[in-house]
């Protein structure tokens, strides 16, 4: 069987005026988990990427600790679903309930807690599919864009290839959802359990795709360097 190592981007940099860039500690994650493919020996035979900077970085950051990479490949299928459309377009309904929520969000890194309860609050209502709003792709839609990357994979992949996807939270989020089956509400609360760049396998024959494991993070852990793990 092949393998395909989905691999969440390192830490971005939350609360700066430009999110998609990796912080100095999501360089390091990256730099290390590459360090730890290495000893592995684990080598790869294709790497994509979606076209977001924190996962090109991360790609090449990684990709540059090991004695063999190849190039990196971009499918903009594995890009994180638009966050920011979705508390822009969904923000306003839920305003009446939590009239301070707008103060929260835009202070997000000052309110770091009471950021990730809106948030997943808004997040339940967009997969809800009973809040879609013209103009805002939709989870299901977003579900099938990330179907249609790993489609794509599948169909060039050989049996026995192990593939590098650097890609995000939401669209791991995804891949679960479609590979096992699991509600969408409860695939979102393993999102948030999802640290920047650990690694989740999956294997797969011809069309075939399982589920081998899940947010494996044991390059960070035996550093014993708490700093190094993150969720962001």
């Amino acid at each position: 069987m092949g393998s395909i190592y989905l691999i969440r981007h390192g830490q971005a940099s939350f609360g700066a005026d430009d999110y998609d860039v990796l912080s100095p500690v999501g360089v390091r994650q990256a730099e290390v988990l590459g360090e730890h493919l290495e000893q592995l020996d684990i080598r790869l035979d294709r790497c994509v990427s979606g076209s977001l900077r924190r996962q090109q970085h991360t790609a090449n950051a990684a990709l540059q600790r090991m004695s063999q990479a190849p190039v990196l490949d971009i499918d903009e299928a594995f890009n994180e679903f638009d966050a920011d459309a979705v508390i822009r377009t969904l923000l306003p309904d839920l305003l009446p309930e939590e009239p301070e929520a707008l103060h929260i969000l835009r202070n997000g890194a000052q309110n770091r807690a009471e950021f990730q309860r809106l948030f997943a609050k808004l997040i339940q209502r967009w997969i809800s599919g009973e809040h879609d709003k013209p103009g805002l792709q939709s989870w299901q839609a977003y579900v099938e864009q990330v179907e249609g990357g790993l489609r794509r994979i599948l169909e060039q992949a050989n049996s026995k290839q192990n593939i590098a996807v650097f890609t995000s939270g939401g669209t791991i989020t995804a891949l679960l959802r479609l590979i096992t089956g699991v509600p969408s509400a409860k695939a979102f609360e393993l999102n948030w359990q999802i640290v920047n760049t650990s690694l989740s396998q999956l294997k797969f024959r011809g069309s075939e795709v399982s589920l081998a494991s899940f947010n494996s993070h044991v390059h960070l852990q035996l550093l014993k360097a708490p700093e190094l793990i993150t969720y962001r």
